[in-house]
């Protein structure tokens, strides 16, 4: 009933074949109680789209978006109405917003001249974080830029030609920091192999990375192999083969199977929404699935992300911490290993206070997975 009565609809979509973007603006919208005066909220293939019984509602809501993220949008209208007596009319508006197509670990490439503009920063670099403009590093300097919304939108030469599916997994075989330092960012030249290739032959990659401070011998790592990647992009073509690297090293990664074996010790809230007429196929929700599994591990390895996120205690994880770890204690290098593993600080974590008037809005999700 609710979708006919709505008066103005906010349709929200990112060119992308992930949602983790969604799953954070998701915990963005209930921290900030900005669904208040929704009617219904409505998941669609690559996006959401938000029903309001008032138009300064919709307004109010593309407003906080683009406060948080850069944007573009446009409107329309349509007559469902009229009285041609009093004058009057009756209209639908729809608001459609697209979020920039650019986000974290994004490898990103630009013409010559817009690096120039950005101060010089080099054409290839790598996406750190998207706020309400997205921050890009070159790896082989730490110089940082920020692209806003209007600089990108303005042209839409800046590519993103690399994202999360695309990396591989290296073995860091040695670290020599260099000195410079920017933030957390220690710039280093590291000695990395192809996890295919360890103890199958010596062939071992030398480069230069912003992750001097964060890598250690012996530790895996993701990264963009540029050796053996096929890049389809005007821009990339045009770039000194001097200057492009032979590898991209994007963040530390860690073992699977002591991921799984360490339980989440919080949980997040999620948005009533309806999922629409059609349930997704069993291939979408185990993508889905994944995506949200590498959305949380964002939270646990990035402070200044999940800085913006309500977590909550989950309480039967609390209260036996170890319950997972039972069978587990016969290594103690095994031990020391997943002590390694990312983290929520229990310090910052909420506790869930069970309120009657919020249930109808937020729905529990639990973070077993």
């Amino acid at each position: 009933m609710a979708q006919n009565m709505w008066k103005a609809m906010v349709q929200v979509r990112q060119k992308v074949d992930h949602q983790r973007t969604f799953f954070y603006l998701e915990q963005l919208i209930l921290k900030h109680n900005a669904h208040s005066d929704t009617i219904n909220i409505k998941e669609v293939k690559g996006g959401l789209d938000f029903h309001f019984a008032q138009r300064a509602h919709a307004i109010k809501m593309m407003e906080f978006l683009g406060s948080l993220v850069p944007t573009r949008s446009k409107s329309s209208e349509q007559l469902i109405s009229s009285d041609t007596h009093s004058g009057t009319s009756n209209y639908k508006f729809t608001y459609s917003v697209e979020i920039i197509p650019i986000c974290k670990d994004d490898l990103v490439v630009m013409p010559k001249k817009m690096a120039n503009a950005l101060g010089q920063i080099a054409p290839l670099a790598l996406c750190t974080r998207v706020g309400n403009s997205v921050h890009i590093i070159d790896v082989k300097t730490l110089q940082t830029a920020e692209v806003s919304g209007l600089t990108y939108w303005r042209q839409e030469n800046i590519r993103s030609i690399g994202g999360r599916r695309d990396l591989k997994q290296f073995y860091v075989m040695d670290v020599d920091p260099i000195g410079p330092r920017s933030g957390r960012f220690v710039l280093a030249d590291i000695t990395i192999q192809r996890m295919a290739d360890v103890g199958r032959n010596d062939d071992v990659i030398i480069v230069r990375s912003h992750l001097g401070g964060i890598l250690k011998i012996g530790d895996a790592v993701l990264g963009y192999d540029l050796l053996t990647a096929n890049i389809n992009e005007d821009s990339y073509d045009k770039l000194n083969p001097d200057d492009i690297p032979s590898v991209i090293l994007v963040k530390k990664t860690y073992p699977e199977g002591r991921r799984k074996r360490r339980p989440r010790n919080w949980r997040l809230k999620s948005l009533n929404k309806d999922d629409g007429e059609l349930a997704p196929k069993k291939q979408d929700q185990e993508k889905l699935e994944v995506d949200f599994e590498a959305f949380l591990r964002d939270l646990e390895e990035d402070p200044e992300l999940r800085s913006g996120v309500n977590l909550y205690k989950d309480t039967g994880a609390v209260a036996n911490p170890a319950g997972a770890m039972e069978g587990d204690m016969d290594s103690d290098n095994d031990d020391d290993e997943e002590n390694e593993l990312p983290e929520v600080p229990l310090e910052e974590l909420l506790d869930d206070l069970k309120l009657d008037d919020a249930s109808e809005d937020e729905d529990d999700v639990r973070m077993d997975m």
